[in-house]
């Protein structure tokens, strides 16, 4: 009757091998695994973006920041201006019985020399309904999507390299040949890329392109579907966040900060940076203009910053 008690109350009696698991709970789990293999920290996604390139980066495909629409170059001067630029192209249409003047002549050429651009004859009432009729002067180029990096490509890419992170973040800026100046200027003092933000900012169009002066086919650009987001994690990452203010606490000379991991951020030119964007920089700094200059365009701007970075490095 007693033993019957037993097996009907509540209480839970001893569990075999009870005592080897609460020793196992007491044991410690092993020193701690190096950077590389904790999941989430900055080391391990430049290790697995390594190994993506390495196989050919599948899951990870070139241009997983986005694609552009295609674009229109309408008009003679405009697509032998682009053509001699080195802008990328996918079709050279021609509007058929075409008046052939020097313009069309040294399209047609440029066109042949690069290779990979179709040639094609169209009659004028189609070239009007591609370009919406547009003034296209019997020439049209057609640009085909560019292919955007993912801001996080970038940092992997430095690492991957060696190197400390130098990447230029645009906020506002809604000009292409700025955009294309920036990244002429990134190209020319080793830096490792450019971000923009996925809306309400200028794109790699045709524009950006002629301005970069063909330093856009090696200077990945990145689009940020939130460029707040973005700078946060370059922070997490152990990249310093430096926006440039007219109101900046410190000059770009001072700050010592521009020799390691850095992102610059640069405003535009009438508003300046964003309020939650400046909130999210580590430093602000000025450009010490004794000419009495209000401010710079986001070109010049960056590359005075850029300057100053490349000099701390060398």
């Amino acid at each position: 009757m007693a033993a019957n008690n037993r097996r009907m109350s509540g209480k839970k009696g001893a569990q075999v091998g009870s005592g080897g698991q609460r020793r196992r709970g007491l044991e410690g789990k092993g020193p701690t695994p190096p950077a590389e293999m904790r999941k989430g920290h900055a080391k391990q996604r430049a290790a697995n973006a390594k190994v993506r390139r390495a196989q050919g980066r599948p899951g990870a495909p070139k241009g997983r920041g986005g694609r552009s629409a295609s674009e229109m170059v309408v008009g003679r001067n405009p697509v032998v201006e682009a053509l001699r630029e080195g802008v990328p192209a996918s079709t050279l249409y021609v509007q058929q019985f075409i008046d052939n003047d020097e313009r069309v002549r040294e399209a047609l050429q440029l066109a042949g020399e690069r290779g990979g651009i179709n040639l094609m004859e169209a009659p004028r009432p189609e070239l009007d309904r591609m370009t919406n009729n547009l003034n296209h002067q019997g020439l049209v180029l057609q640009v085909p999507p560019y292919e955007y990096a993912h801001p996080e490509d970038l940092v992997a890419a430095a690492f991957d390299e060696g190197e400390d992170p130098l990447i230029v973040a645009l906020d506002g800026v809604t000009d292409p040949r700025n955009l294309g100046a920036v990244v002429r200027s990134v190209s020319a003092f080793g830096g490792h890329g450019v971000v923009v933000p996925e809306r309400r900012a200028a794109g790699m169009t045709a524009g950006a392109w002629k301005t970069s002066a063909g330093t856009a086919a090696r200077t990945p650009v990145a689009r940020a579907t939130n460029l707040t987001r973005a700078l946060e994690a370059y922070k997490k990452a152990g990249v310093t966040v430096v926006g440039l203010a007219a109101d900046g606490e410190a000059e770009v000379g001072e700050l010592e900060a521009l020799g390691g991991p850095v992102v610059i951020v640069v405003g535009s030119e009438g508003k300046g940076l964003s309020r939650l964007v400046g909130e999210t920089c580590d430093y602000r700094v000025r450009i010490p203009m004794p000419g009495g200059a209000e401010s710079l365009n986001a070109g010049v701007a960056a590359g005075v910053v850029l300057y100053e970075a490349a000099r701390r490095r060398g």
